[in-house]
């Protein structure tokens, strides 16, 4: 081969490479900017999303239920909170144990009545202030009596707080007078007068609270069946 043959040749191999490097940082650049190539959640769900779910639980459902139409005229009687930890999705929500995190699939086992709520301008920093607020809750006491701020909490009250802290102070979600009456009369559900009376606590008949029926109304949740 000629000596002018091999430059043609280095030439051409030289372009070829450079040509490959710059695909290769378009790409990168595509994945770190965009987030194209990356895998997407199987879930379906992210970070912040709410979960109403219809638990089908007995009278003390049908109780909770009965008091506050949720959206789409479904109901509701639980509603959690979509966190990540460790780079996993779980579920934060307050039960009777208290303030626990619960795999995605032992939540939809409880129950596959389940509507997602996605804020419409989910600002990411806000969504995780909400969470990471959520979180550091975890192990708090369930709230067997429904009253705000006794660092007890019960499923609403949980997700009432982790947007209300996000939200500087400001509560996102309205409280409305709580109700354990039976609709259209001053007789309250049988449930809820041998419900207290174990508590030995009065029944806190109009005192601020909130249910996942009312969250589930918010103007400023998307809502979508559970994709998964």
């Amino acid at each position: 081969m000629s000596a002018k043959g091999l430059v043609f040749m280095v030439v051409k191999i030289t372009t070829f490479v450079t040509m490959l490097q710059r695909l290769g940082i378009l790409l990168l650049l595509c994945v770190l900017l965009t987030g194209c190539g990356a895998p997407s959640n199987e879930s379906g769900l992210k970070a912040g999303d709410l979960l109403f779910q219809d638990l089908d639980c007995g009278p003390m459902c049908d109780a909770i239920e009965a008091v506050t139409e949720g959206a789409q005229g479904k109901d509701f009687s639980h509603c959690a909170m979509v966190v990540k930890v460790q780079d996993s999705l779980k579920v934060l929500e307050a039960m009777g144990k208290g303030v626990v995190l619960t795999s995605l699939k032992d939540f939809k086992a409880r129950s596959p009545k389940i509507l997602v709520g996605r804020l419409k301008n989910g600002d990411e920093a806000f969504l995780n202030r909400a969470c990471a607020y959520g979180l550091s809750l975890q192990g708090k006491p369930y709230d067997d009596a429904f009253m705000l701020n006794n660092d007890r909490y019960y499923c609403s009250e949980l997700i009432y707080e982790a947007f209300k802290t996000a939200n500087y102070g400001k509560a996102w979600f309205p409280l409305e007078p709580m109700t354990f009456k039976v609709p259209g009369s001053q007789t309250f559900y049988p449930i809820w007068v041998k419900y207290y009376a174990t508590l030995k606590c009065p029944i806190p008949e109009g005192k601020p609270g909130l249910n996942p029926g009312s969250i589930s109304r918010s103007e400023s949740l998307t809502l979508f069946e559970l994709p998964f």
